[in-house]
């Protein structure tokens, strides 16, 4: 299916590793120019060669970014021609930048859980804040919010993400409820458990809290449903970013093989 990106702009945030990275990918084989922004400039440029590689011909900027600040997110939007009037403003933007930490109510202090929302959750507001009045001045454009499937099924132990990412899938609906009618449209995706690096963090901490021991953690990887690739993640995140999703707005697509579903 051709997606119909050829020659579009997409910034992609969080996109030296992982499912930003995959985004990336899939975007730029499917013809975008993608800037990628993260907070490593070392690891953004072999990011950006593994996208020129995967797709040559295609334009790669890369910017180092510390988005949890409010510095970081204006010299982001203004590196990408999204600051001021937006000249130049991308075609899509995907919100990816982000990971809370796991622990219950007592366990996650003060710093941390606000650390952790001022990355994610308001980096997240505040990018759309940006972005969305500009689009629609524009009258076209698609934003997609990486957010994540803690959004549906809440737990103790991930209380900090849990939260956090409920109030980013009701900004998507919220903004994405009326946003069609000026031809931009608001989307998410809520992935589960998929194979990356994070996952393995993830599943360090559990296994110390349930099983006492760090090194045992591949002991709590599911076998059904299994875990979910990042180019799982990236080809659902390109098909929404694209024309052939027109009449997709303001909804979460969960991709997490049916899990949060029983």
């Amino acid at each position: 299916m051709d997606l119909g990106l050829t020659g579009r702009r997409a910034v992609i945030t969080g996109a030296s590793k992982g499912i930003g990275l995959g985004c990336a990918l899939a975007l730029a084989r499917e013809g975008c120019d993608v800037a990628l922004a993260a907070r490593s400039a070392d690891v953004l440029a072999r990011a950006a060669r593994e996208v020129q590689e995967a797709a040559p011909g295609t334009a790669v900027t890369t910017h180092a970014v510390d988005l949890s600040t409010a510095e970081g997110r204006q010299t982001l939007l203004a590196e990408t021609g999204c600051g001021g009037s937006g000249t130049g403003l991308a075609d899509i933007w995907v919100n990816n930048a982000g990971a809370i930490p796991a622990g219950d109510i007592v366990t996650v202090d003060d710093a941390t859980w606000r650390d952790a929302w001022d990355l994610k959750v308001f980096g997240y507001i505040d990018l759309c804040r940006a972005v969305l009045p500009l689009m629609t001045a524009r009258g076209s454009g698609v934003i997609v919010n990486v957010i994540g499937v803690a959004s549906l099924r809440p737990q103790p132990n991930y209380i900090a993400g849990g939260v956090g990412n409920s109030g980013l899938v009701a900004m998507t609906a919220a903004l994405g409820s009326r946003s069609l009618r000026d031809g931009v449209r608001v989307v998410a995706v809520n992935p589960g458990l998929i194979i990356t690096d994070r996952m393995g963090d993830m599943l360090r901490r559990q296994a110390i809290d349930e099983l006492g021991d760090e090194s045992r953690w591949e002991e709590l990887i599911p076998a059904d449903p299994a875990p979910g690739t990042v180019e799982q993640v990236a080809d659902v995140v390109a098909f929404l970013a694209s024309d052939r999703a027109s009449h997709v707005c303001g909804t979460s697509v969960t991709i997490d093989g049916g899990a949060s579903a029983r």
